[in-house]
């Protein structure tokens, strides 16, 4: 096995294999890459067994097929710390990899390919063309509210919910739910709900880098498979059923506010400064024109601020997490924010005020 590749080609895709790979790995072979050259192609591919990403290179260079595993960081590290534009040799010798590049001789030990565990996935009944930029946006825009860890681990995911031409993405972690729903393109035929995990979305959010590019989204009930330039990304998905969170629109609201969103941001920052730190809440009071935020800590220290604001509603005083309404608030990508609040103060919307693609929901807490 021979191949000669510039490092800049290498590198990049390297690093998104690399970043699937766990740092501490039950199997040694896990923490390999895997490198398959074959008809002036090379494939690389890294696994954690839950998600795989294989990238596709071609080599311009004449080469001799073969497949072997090499440790994946150290020659991500070798790779990244090679001069720009540098050319890398790579030959294999019995159980060891020589790579050559300018006056730089690295020998990194192996092992063999057919050892390297197989990432099986079942039969892929869905399919459907989406663009990049507009799946990212709808990950960015959701994957802070999915749970870490949670025992109810349908949570520890984020659904993706297609109803023909329609895409909608659901995240939440019990205490807030995050939903961004945009038009697919074309009409897909498929009425299909499934839950992507934590890791995967976190993943693919890194990955898709070009907002111009095409995704082919394959997917059964078990497995999901992404077709994005060169790379191919595939993941398990969660066994579970999302709970159903449509019964929240369905109830009368309060008067909406409406309120700058750096202003609100900002306030909500210095007050936060003095919110309990484990709990977070801070207090909103509206009435007449004014919100008043306020917070104080087992410390008894205590922190005020007061906005102008454009409300009619009735006067009401109710408390969040600061952090959560915060993340809400700095996802919007209008000047405004919206605000509006269940008529039994159970739930807080949050959205733009014209044609909002996404909408943030908070429950209160008690202070």
């Amino acid at each position: 096995m021979k191949f000669i590749i510039n490092r800049d080609q290498l590198l990049a895709p390297l690093q998104q294999i690399v970043s699937v790979i766990e740092k501490r790995q039950t199997m040694a072979i896990l923490s390999n890459v895997l490198l398959h050259v074959a008809n002036g192609q090379l494939t690389m591919i890294g696994s954690d067994t839950e998600i795989q990403i294989v990238s596709k290179l071609n080599l311009e260079l004449a080469s001799d097929a073969g497949e072997i595993t090499v440790p994946a960081r150290k020659f991500l590290d070798i790779c990244r710390l090679l001069p720009t534009s540098a050319e890398i040799k790579f030959e294999l010798h019995e159980d060891k990899v020589k790579l050559v590049s300018g006056r730089s001789r690295f020998s990194l030990s192996t092992l063999p390919a057919e050892h390297y565990p197989e990432f099986n996935e079942s039969e892929f009944e869905y399919q459907f063309l989406l663009n990049a930029g507009k799946f990212k946006k709808g990950l960015d825009k959701t994957l802070f509210c999915m749970a870490n860890q949670d025992v109810r681990y349908y949570l520890n995911g984020l659904l993706l919910h297609i109803s023909n031409s329609r895409l909608k993405l659901v995240a939440s972690d019990g205490h807030r739910l995050s939903i961004f729903e945009d038009d697919i393109g074309q009409p897909t035929g498929h009425e299909a709900r499934i839950i992507l995990p934590r890791k995967a979305v976190q993943e693919l959010s890194r990955l898709l880098d070009d907002a111009d590019a095409e995704l082919n989204i394959q997917f059964s009930n078990n497995h999901i498979r992404i077709y994005y330039k060169d790379v191919v990304f595939s993941s398990k998905l969660i066994d579970a059923k999302f709970p159903d969170f449509s019964k929240v629109f369905n109830q009368s609201f309060m008067t909406p506010l409406l309120i700058q969103k750096q202003l609100l941001r900002d306030a909500l920052t210095r007050v936060a400064i003095l919110s309990n730190e484990k709990y977070k809440g801070v207090t909103f009071d509206m009435s007449n024109d004014l919100l008043k935020l306020s917070t104080h800590n087992p410390e008894h220290d205590e922190a005020e601020e007061e906005l102008i604001i454009d409300y009619q509603g009735q006067a009401l005083s109710i408390s969040f997490n600061s952090q959560y309404m915060l993340d809400a608030v700095s996802n919007l990508d209008s000047e405004l924010a919206v605000i509006t609040i269940a008529s039994n103060a159970s739930s807080c919307f949050i959205e733009e005020p014209e044609d909002p693609l996404f909408k943030f929901i908070v429950m209160p807490m008690r202070m």
